[in-house]
């Protein structure tokens, strides 16, 4: 005779009251992910492999100036996942944002966010398994690097197929490790710069690097700019903290403490640790980009192995990249089920109450992507890149007009839920979609691939809103008498 509990539609357990368990989160997921789960996802969030990889191009682009171009992107992050917070904490769901449009803007708009953001996630993840092969491969040569893309994926995707509890173990492992590193890194550094690191090899220089080669601004006022389009891409990821928040045992908790805490994250993690590579290095050091600009720093102070150390971390930021991707990518497939905008199978959850018909979706997506980008990688894959490139804009942007539209509601239909506010509302908001408008403005004026991104990613965004324009009038006229 079969023990196990049947699973009712939404999630919860056959018996239960409302179909949910103490143990179980609104939506029918399960509460698997604990305070220490949520709290190192949401520092690990900020911080991608792009950090560490593409900070180098843009100090050779930007000089030291390149610290202002992380300044706004940073303080727009920040007001953007303040917005969020204000409408996660009152309403947490695995859909985050993309529900949110759909109740405050339309379902044509949780629909066509929803997709482009799941798009977004399962083409990075072909590019991180792919960074994670290059390394791997380095390491055991007698792999191909095509094994070690698929080692990598069916792994991860395993741990987010065993339960939610899996992916939060290990994204906390993985979060950790950056955390520790970067931290290292800066106070290490920060005792090199001023000359009080035993054995350092670093002269010490304190704050010279800043200016002593051509100013603080070498390449001009505009170079600040393009770092913005630059650094842009690597802050995507800090918004996840808000859709893990739908299986957590506190949500309202979690996401507050993530939206209070996002200030010091990206100040020490992002600005701090480009800060000392600055500062022990003059920026046009032909090493920050042949080495890559943490690698280079280390070297300076003398640390033995630097660019195998930076390896073990880029990895490690891969990997959680992966296994943050994955479990992106399937909760909002998982929520668009949900709401009727994917396929009903997206919303059932197993007797682990994890959405296997998601997960294995967006694996499936992720793998063709892999080969597309060992098959052809300068056609095929990269139009998915480039068609995918501004999406974390258009999600910023969508986030800010609908924060504009949610505030009311919640006012309205549950205002003791308003734990968490955006500042000086509605006047930084607009000013913050200002700024969106304007990056993206600036990067199809900017040409070159910045203004493919656009241009295509566009065109994929209108693409997939006429459909669901279409969707919904059919089902208006279908519901006709």
């Amino acid at each position: 005779m079969n023990t196990q509990p049947t699973l009712t539609t939404d999630g919860g357990k056959a018996g239960e009251p409302g179909g949910t368990g103490a143990s179980q989160s609104p939506d029918g997921l399960k509460a698997g992910l604990k305070n220490r789960h949520l709290s190192m996802i949401a520092i690990g969030g900020v911080i991608g492999a792009g950090l560490f990889v593409g900070s180098g191009a843009g100090i050779a682009a930007a000089g030291p100036a390149i610290l202002l171009s992380y300044a706004l992107v940073g303080a727009m992050v920040v007001f953007v996942m303040r917005m969020l917070g204000e409408m996660a904490a009152a309403r947490p769901t695995s859909g985050s944002f993309s529900t949110y449009a759909d109740q405050a803007l339309g379902r044509w708009a949780g629909f066509t966010i929803g997709w482009l953001y799941w798009f977004f996630w399962v083409v990075v993840l072909a590019v991180e398994a792919t960074a994670g092969a290059v390394i791997l491969e380095g390491w055991v040569p007698a792999v191909p690097q095509w094994a070690w893309a698929l080692i990598v994926m069916v792994v991860l995707t395993a741990t987010n197929l065993a339960s939610v509890s899996s992916y939060g173990e290990f994204e906390f492992w993985f979060a950790g490790i950056k955390v520790v590193a970067i931290g290292a890194f800066v106070v290490i550094g920060l005792l090199a710069v001023f000359g009080v690191l035993p054995g350092s090899d670093n002269p010490g220089a304190g704050f010279a690097h800043l200016t002593d080669t051509g100013g603080f601004l070498p390449m001009g006022a505009g170079a600040i700019l393009t770092g913005v389009l630059m650094v842009v891409f690597s802050f995507m990821g800090s918004e996840i903290v808000t859709l893990a928040a739908g299986e957590s045992e506190d949500p309202q908790r979690a996401v507050t403490k993530a939206t209070n805490s996002v200030i010091w994250r990206i100040g020490v993690f992002y600005l701090g640790s480009i800060f000392v590579v600055l500062t022990l290095l003059p920026w046009n050091d032909k090493s920050i980009v042949e080495k890559g600009s943490y690698v280079a720093a280390l070297d300076s102070i003398g640390i033995p192995h630097a660019g195998q150390v930076m390896n073990v971390i880029v990895l490690t930021a891969v990997l959680s990249c992966l296994n943050s991707g994955l479990y992106t990518a399937s909760r909002m497939a998982f929520s668009l089920g949900q709401r009727g905008d994917a396929p009903k199978s997206f919303a059932k959850v197993d007797k682990r109450s994890v959405p296997r018909a998601a997960i294995l979706s967006s694996v499936v997506f992720g793998f063709v992507a892999v080969f597309f980008n060992y098959k052809w990688p300068d056609t095929v894959f990269a139009f998915l890149l480039n068609s995918s490139g501004a999406v974390a804009l258009f999600v910023w942007l969508v986030i800010c007009v609908t924060q504009l539209r949610m505030r009311g509601i919640i006012l309205r239909e549950s205002p003791e839920k308003l734990v968490v506010r955006m500042w000086l509302f509605p006047y930084l908001t607009w000013a913050t979609i200002g700024m969106i408008v304007f990056v993206l403005g600036y990067m199809l004026y900017d040409g070159g691939s910045a203004r493919e991104q656009v241009v295509l990613s566009l065109l994929v965004a209108a693409l997939v809103l006429v459909i669901a324009l279409v969707r919904e009038r059919i089902a208006k006229s279908s519901a006709r008498p």
